[in-house]
């Protein structure tokens, strides 16, 4: 990926001033601009935030906020921060975790800013400000790379692929993006990878800036006063920029930006992510069979006649299979996902047979005319390498700082990957965002616990950043019912069938009394397709819409159907926690199967847990505890999404009765009153509004 870091050599001179902190302050006042032009209601909430944003985007300070659901946090930093942009050229980086918020910010708040800046003459100045969203860049479509390919199709690839090749060529005729994924259905990996813009071969060396997508959407982006990424995006560019920090006065991922990062509760995860190793059996194989293949007699290295380097790659795909397969056997026959705490427990098979073959790569790289052909393997050399050097860096297990693991992933759960990841990721988070010299501004509607958001300060690297807290101005009091079922077998190995059938009766029960839809959030995805089984004739008989996350559909589709239908019943893990917004009476419930603790026996978690230990502390209260009730509140706050929204949560995990924890789960609850439900008394206890 081409980062979009600016090369500087010398000190970018004074900015003019910004009237960032000034005009906020008359926009979001009581009886302000934003009432008078746009007709939105008052906010005190929305008001403190974008003053606190735009004093910090001033001062280029960090800042940690707070805003509950309903307080218009996207307005509140992107007014104050296309002000800044523009009054001083510089950029405005917008980050979020899910793809709904980022279409909401494309969609619906950057066009009210505009509209906004447009009706108020004081404002008129900032009216034609420039946006962009990007995605990564294995997502476009190159028109030079697609080109090259149609040439070389016999070379490259099998009859079959042949008319995928032409099935893309046509949709690209009418495509305004690029996007990968308009296309429907879905082009394959191995004939995507050599059209899309994710390679050298897609620059402004050999692309008509005017045609080939990617190139189209970076100019637009690099015009921006706004862009708008996603969190794993935003990390790739902060990898790419590495190894020129130096060169920048101040800046994130481009010379002079500042930056917001929405949902920010998932940062640190993210981060995770993001700076520790990730290979994976198919990913590799992919890249030596992109190379050549010799079931097919195609690949990038056929046209070049080079017969010593095919052999090579062949011994490599030899050598790759029996590499993973051991570590299959030897690690994952018995466990899908296994902490590898000692180096030497395999061979290093693949270390020799790559060597042989990137030396081979080399040479024949070297004797090639510069040009895209050059380019594009120079490109596969660095990716082969960076895929030898990960290997290595496994088997030796070679940062402290980091835990190594080896899981069973994909849909089937046959790949085998190699992953590892910080312990801690504070230290870089504090080097990649506040050690940058401007202003990073960190926003969700769940970043404290107890009103406190020291923890997450801590986890993110910004223990000396601003932080303030404001809560949501909605009226949970009369539009929120809480229900705790208090005769659910408590989580055990022993009562795990009888806990199953508990829950079943349960949610179908609530979710048959409820006429709007209900989400059904589980921690666990085995539980869910029991209780999915169990119930899904119940659903069939009723004639109601019934969707369990993992079957075809993304979630950006399910929230999208749950919307339309207006009385769905949706079963969801992890992800579905966060980022669903579904507002009206399409979704009037909330049902918590279990507390959303993760479980402990991750290596990740398992690092962090003997870390904390080591230091004398408790990981059930600084690690566990402190995660499962960011994740809680995450869940809860799926429900009321606009201020006339109605709707009940229930909770299905006795814990938070028997629990001396528990009280803490209730405590994040907007509202504090519930009510317990037995098998006994729930038909006369379990209200939902009308």
């Amino acid at each position: 990926m081409i980062g979009l870091r600016d090369d500087t050599d010398s000190a970018l001179p004074a900015p003019p001033p910004s009237r960032a902190p000034e005009l906020a302050a008359r926009i979001f006042a009581e009886g302000g601009w934003l009432e008078a032009r746009l007709e939105l209601q008052h906010r005190p909430q929305q008001e403190t935030m974008a003053r606190a944003v735009a004093a910090a985007m001033k001062a280029d300070e960090p800042l940690l906020f707070e805003a509950g659901t309903g307080v218009g946090k996207s307005l509140a930093y992107l007014v104050p921060g296309i002000i800044h942009a523009v009054d001083q050229s510089r950029q405005l980086i917008v980050s979020t975790h899910t793809i709904s918020l980022q279409e909401q910010i494309a969609d619906n708040d950057l066009p009210a800013c505009r509209r906004l800046f447009q009706r108020t003459p004081e404002l008129a100045a900032y009216a034609e400000f420039r946006s962009a969203v990007l995605v990564g860049k294995s997502n476009y479509l190159c028109t030079t790379r697609l080109a090259t390919a149609l040439k070389d199709k016999q070379e490259l690839f099998t009859t079959p692929e042949q008319r995928e090749l032409q099935r893309i060529s046509d949709w690209a005729a009418t495509s305004q993006t690029g996007l990968r994924h308009e296309l429907q259905p879905r082009p394959s990996d191995d004939v995507w990878e050599l059209v899309c813009a994710d390679s050298s071969g897609c620059s402004k060396k050999y692309c008509d800036c005017h045609k080939c997508f990617y190139q189209v959407a970076k100019a637009r982006c690099d015009a921006a006063h706004v862009l708008v990424v996603n969190h794993s995006l935003l990390f790739a560019l902060i990898h790419v920029g590495e190894m020129k920090p130096e060169r920048m006065a101040r800046g994130v991922i481009r010379a002079d930006d500042f930056v917001v990062l929405d949902e920010a509760h998932t940062v640190p995860e993210v981060a995770t992510d993001n700076f520790g190793l990730s290979l994976t059996s198919v990913g590799l194989d992919r890249q030596l069979r992109s190379l050549y293949n010799p079931s097919k007699r195609k690949g990038f290295l056929v046209k070049l006649g080079e017969n010593e380097a095919l052999l090579a790659v062949e011994d490599c795909i030899e050598a790759s299979a029996q590499f993973f397969a051991f570590i299959h056997d030897k690690l994952l026959a018995l466990r899908s996902i296994l902490r590898v705490r000692e180096e030497g427990f395999v061979e290093p098979l693949l270390d020799q047979p790559l060597g042989v073959l990137l030396g081979r790569l080399n040479r024949i790289e070297s004797k090639l005319p510069e040009g895209k052909v050059r380019d594009e393997l120079k490109d596969r050399i660095a990716r082969l390498l960076a895929c030898r050097v990960a290997i290595g860096q496994f088997l030796t297990l070679a940062d402290d700082s980091h835990v190594y693991w080896a899981e069973l992933t994909g849909k089937r759960q046959t790949a085998v990957a190699l992953r590892s990841a910080p312990i801690d990721v504070a230290p870089k988070l504090r080097e990649v965002f506040f050690g940058c010299n401007t202003s990073v501004t960190c926003t969700s509607a769940t970043l404290a616990l107890a009103g406190e958001i020291g923890p997450f300060a801590a986890r993110m690297g910004a223990d000396d950043a601003r932080a303030v807290v404001v809560a949501s101005p909605f009226d949970y009091q009369r539009h929120m019912r809480v229900y705790v079922a208090s005769d659910v077998p408590l989580p055990s190995p022993q009562e795990a069938k009888l806990a199953i059938e508990s829950l079943t009766n349960y949610i179908g029960f609530c979710t048959q009394r409820v006429k709007g839809g209900s989400l059904v959030l589980f921690t666990s995805y085995q539980d869910m397709r029991k209780v999915a089984q169990a119930l899904l004739p119940v659903y069939r008989e009723a004639q109601r819409p019934f969707f369990i996350q993992g079957e075809d559909l993304s979630r950006t589709e399910l929230a999208r159907r749950m919307r339309e239908l207006g009385n769905a019943v949706l079963f969801g893990t992890d992800s579905f926690w966060t980022g669903v917004d579904v507002p009206g009476d399409a979704l009037s419930q909330v049902i918590i199967t279990r507390l959303p603790f993760d479980p402990p026996t991750h290596p990740i978690t398992e690092a962090r847990t003997e870390a904390i230990q080591q230091r004398g502390g408790n990981p059930f209260n600084e690690l566990t505890l402190p995660d499962a009730l960011i994740k809680f509140r995450q869940g809860v706050g799926r429900l009321i999404r606009t201020e006339t929204d109605r709707g009940l949560v229930t909770i299905l995990d006795a814990r938070v009765l028997a629990k001396a924890y528990g009280r803490l789960f209730l405590e994040c609850l907007p509202r504090k009153e519930f009510e317990q439900l037995t098998l006994a008394n729930r038909d006369e206890q379990f209200r939902p509004f009308a």
